[in-house]
């Protein structure tokens, strides 16, 4: 199972498997707060993407279709993500404060083989 769930949130004993998806380091929180077990930089959306977007919904399926393109070159990294998502709970942690529209939301999407909506 694939979860996401905002950096800011506690971690919780069925989050299982921690990843931060985000370039950046949440604000303010500290390594021992965040309580990963792995930090994927490379599976974030490029600074050009993100700034684009700029978290708009009405660009969401765009923004999607760009992030999706972006993570064809990241194989190893995504197949480690859905091993662990097949083998008990993945977590997608971000720190945006969109719940809905975020890189970790459009991440999970990829990585069940949904589309945007």
């Amino acid at each position: 199972m694939i979860k996401v769930k905002r950096s800011y949130q506690p971690a919780t004993a069925d989050d299982d498997f921690r990843v931060l998806v985000e370039r950046l380091w949440p604000r303010g929180m500290s390594r021992a707060e965040v309580a990963l077990n792995l930090w994927l930089k490379e599976v974030a959306p490029s600074p050009a993407l993100r700034k684009w977007f700029g978290h708009d919904p009405l660009k969401w399926e765009e923004f999607c279709r760009r992030y999706w393109t972006e993570l064809a070159d990241q194989g190893e990294a995504i197949r480690l993500l859905r091993e662990k998502g097949r083998n008990g709970n993945l977590t997608l942690v971000y720190s945006s404060r969109d719940e809905t529209h975020n890189a970790a939301a459009a991440l999970k999407l990829y990585l069940e083989g949904k589309t945007a909506s």
